[in-house]
């Protein structure tokens, strides 16, 4: 971890979800476990989902369709603790022809007192892969119509997409 963290940058476009720290989310030093960030942005991924209307429920019992994580690198820079407000962001890099490449910053927020002055503190930050699968086999299979046009409605800033065509994986 970095003795400076790097303050969060103001993603205008980026999905955020609030989560507090509790004892179950430490260890015995009050400090937040490694790898309680990925549930946490597991949680805000599910909600930015719901934000645009999808129910991944519904689209894995209607359509067979699953959302699982294919890649997923994190970088710590400071570390949370009990009681902390957190804000975890969700941003789309990447749109291709099965899956998502999405940026999640994880940022203590500004204590109400100094949030005027003071600017949220990144604490983690995730790059995730989250590739379109078949409910059965669990093989690849193209991003739906009806989800690509969930994502294009509220475009982030610097989203790419990526033409995918023939794409074959075992």
């Amino acid at each position: 971890m970095s003795a400076t963290p790097p303050t969060a940058p103001a993603a205008a476009s980026a999905f955020a979800w609030p989560v507090r720290m509790y004892w179950e989310d430490t260890d015995a030093g009050g400090v937040v476990y490694y790898a309680n960030y990925l549930k946490f942005c597991e949680r805000a991924r599910t909600e930015w989902l719901r934000s645009l209307g999808l129910d991944q429920q519904r689209l894995a019992e209607r359509d067979a369709l699953l959302f699982v994580v294919s890649r997923a690198q994190v970088r710590y820079f400071a570390p949370a603790r009990l009681d902390d407000e957190l804000s975890v962001s969700v941003s789309v890099v990447e749109v291709g022809g099965a899956s998502l490449e999405l940026l999640q910053d994880v940022s203590r927020c500004a204590p109400a007192s100094h949030a005027s002055t003071t600017a949220a503190t990144l604490l983690a930050r995730v790059q995730v892969r989250v590739a379109c699968v078949q409910a059965g086999s669990f093989k690849p299979r193209r991003l739906p119509a009806a989800v690509l046009q969930a994502i294009a409605d509220r475009p982030p800033s610097g989203l790419r997409t990526v033409a995918t065509q023939n794409v074959t994986r075992a």
